[in-house]
């Protein structure tokens, strides 16, 4: 099991997770499932803000992995809500107004009942930070997932967020991404085993030949401590977006490519391309 897995099957307390998904939301479900159902197997209270097209999807990747859906809602071990209408419920001129964000999130995190004996953990995913993103509202976007820290630390839970951003495209960059990259504890891969890097490293040996392990080095001691504890590949895509940008684009697009056919090596394409 890698590093990644392990996070999400015991995230820790305060834990405020990330993952950018439209290049790749199957992998979405499957992260998120798995997130929620190790949740809902050690009796933790799992509570999910989210859009009804994810909702559909969690549920039925949960049915998937064994979960009793029709118990875990009316025991309300498992509670959903609707990520639009929590989000109207907090938004004062555009902006999250804590107050308010706090009363409604309280009040649905006391709907949560952990199961008889479990434990006493909540587990959170939310996709409203995503539909302020989607709306081009990044300054509201990045006060929210302030605000979330704010109330990570006068509590005991974890938070799983997720941006319907392509990993292979010119939005993830730096200066677009630095506010979410600060304001979260880890950026989850789509893939935890490693396919985006094996999927860079062919793309980088193609293009660079020879220049490519010295390129790797480099990469590797550039690092930036204030953002979240990220995967080898995705800071690999940062820093070639930041510092070898007539080359970048060449690099990365095919990267796409060698990722699909790792995915899928009868060729097929991913969503979104």
């Amino acid at each position: 099991m890698s590093p990644w897995e392990k996070l999400l099957e015991r995230p820790h307390s305060r834990g405020h997770f990330v993952q950018l998904y439209e290049a790749d939301e199957v992998a979405l479900t499957k992260n998120v499932g798995r997130y929620l159902w190790e949740g809902l197997r050690r009796g933790e209270g799992v509570l999910v803000i989210v859009t009804p097209e994810h909702k559909e999807l969690f549920c039925g990747h949960l049915n998937h992995l064994g979960a009793n859906l029709p118990a875990l809602l009316g025991s309300r071990q498992l509670v959903f809500w609707d990520a639009e209408q929590t989000l109207a419920q907090f938004m004062d001129a555009g902006q999250p107004d804590w107050q308010r964000f706090e009363s409604v999130v309280r009040s649905a995190m006391r709907e949560v009942h952990p199961s008889l004996g479990g434990g006493e953990d909540l587990r959170a995913y939310g996709e409203m930070v995503g539909i302020l993103w989607k709306a081009r509202q990044f300054a509201a976007a990045i006060r929210l997932e302030q605000l979330w820290n704010r109330l990570l630390e006068q509590s005991s839970f974890s938070l799983y967020c997720a941006y319907a951003i392509d990993i292979f495209g010119k939005e993830f960059e730096v200066g677009t991404l630095d506010g979410v990259l600060c304001t979260h504890t880890h950026l989850v891969p789509a893939q935890p085993n490693g396919t985006l890097e094996t999927a860079l490293n062919r793309s980088m040996d193609e293009i660079l030949g020879p220049k490519a392990d010295a390129l790797r080095i480099l990469i590797k001691a550039n690092h930036r401590p204030a953002w979240a504890v990220m995967p080898t590949a995705e800071a690999i895509v940062l820093w070639l977006r930041k510092n070898l940008p007539g080359q970048a684009d060449h690099i990365i697009e095919r990267s796409r490519h060698h990722y699909q056919l790792l995915l899928d090596p009868a060729g097929s394409t991913l969503p979104g391309k």
